[in-house]
């Protein structure tokens, strides 16, 4: 009979002509499958005696162990050639730096604003923010404008599907000018019965929402309305914070402001503010970048406040106007079209 070593090493030859796995399975069935050549020797164990069966059976066992570790090693030879045959046929090129989450920044108009917040916070100013979503009586009323004002009407002004306490429709707020009501109203309120106030000084920036859309225009856009009122606040003051923030907003005291007479129904007198840059690409050229003026005694009043003991001033910018001259855009829908190549280089 073949002795058990001459058995493995034709295991081993065997397994070594083995090209692909599907031969290894069939050279493996020879040895160690229901009909291979170890189940047999194990199959004629029966004939033997109890001793000759304890040597035998060792000895079968032996040889089993080592065709099994020959055939393991066999497989993981044909697994690592078949995995070096692929790298090299897709070229993996495994010193390429691997991809990196890309870091995000801040939208050019939150830059803006949160500019804006800074500097009149330097000044003693609060933020106040507010509903987006508002009554007619804080959106109009409350501002002055009388019942046929055309801004109340569905071609200037979003309106929604509720109504306020007085059954008018709730409206997406077209100016910030009702956070000022509000702040002003409360403050009066926490004050009520005092023999003094503090003064006014509150910032109201946020987006505000009107039926115009246009390269400078967009139907929803950025405020910044700020209100100064107290026992003795002038035009004078007005002009000096104005002209403060203006060169602080753009970092330069190379320009100019200039006051235009208006008309608003919320303040009395009014003027529009220009400005003038004395250098760069705009130098010489006015520009329109707010509106202001000394607050009407009616509005005073329905901030809850004496007009004969209260005064202040107004004023309303452009958050988006004011970016687009500091950064230098010509259009106004590029801040929101969303277009990764335009936003990414402010950050």
């Amino acid at each position: 009979m073949e002795a058990f070593s001459q058995l493995v090493q034709r295991a081993e030859q065997a397994f070594g002509q083995a090209r692909t796995p599907a031969e290894l399975e069939d050279a493996k069935a020879r040895f160690l499958g229901k009909a291979g050549e170890l189940t047999a020797r194990m199959k004629e164990l029966s004939s033997l005696s109890v001793d000759e069966k304890k040597a035998r059976g060792a000895e079968i066992n032996a040889a089993k162990q080592e065709v099994e570790g020959l055939l393991a090693a066999r497989r993981q030879a044909l697994a690592d050639a078949e995995l070096t045959r692929q790298l090299q046929a897709e070229s993996l090129d495994v010193s390429l730096p691997g991809r990196r989450r890309g870091s995000g920044g801040l939208h050019p108009i939150t830059r803006a604003m949160e500019r804006i917040e800074s500097i009149f916070g330097s000044m003693g100013f609060d933020v106040a923010d507010g509903p987006e979503i508002e009554t007619d009586w804080y959106s109009f009323t409350a501002l002055n404008n009388p019942e046929n004002h055309p801004a109340r009407s569905m071609q200037d002004t979003f309106y929604v599907d509720l109504n306020d306490a007085e059954g008018r429709p709730l409206n997406l707020r077209p100016h910030t000018s009702p956070m000022q009501i509000r702040y002003a109203q409360a403050h009066a309120r926490r004050y009520a019965g005092a023999a003094t106030m503090p003064e006014i000084r509150v910032i109201a920036p946020g987006r505000t929402y009107r039926v115009d859309s246009d390269a400078t225009h967009s139907p929803m856009f950025h405020q910044v309305e700020g209100l100064w009122v107290g026992e003795s606040i002038s035009f004078k003051d007005l002009k000096a914070v104005y002209l403060r923030f203006i060169r602080a907003f753009f970092e330069t005291d190379d320009l100019q402001i200039r006051f235009r007479p208006s008309y608003f129904p919320f303040t009395e007198p009014s003027a529009e503010i220009d400005m003038m840059f004395g250098s760069g690409p705009l130098k010489g050229r006015w520009l329109e970048v707010s509106g202001s003026g000394q607050v009407h005694p009616q509005v005073i009043r329905n901030m809850g406040l004496d007009p004969e003991r209260y005064i202040g001033f107004a004023f309303g910018s452009g958050i988006d106007r004011l970016a687009m001259l500091r950064y230098g855009v010509g259009d106004l829908r590029l801040f929101f079209d969303g277009d990764l190549r335009f936003l990414t280089q402010f950050k």
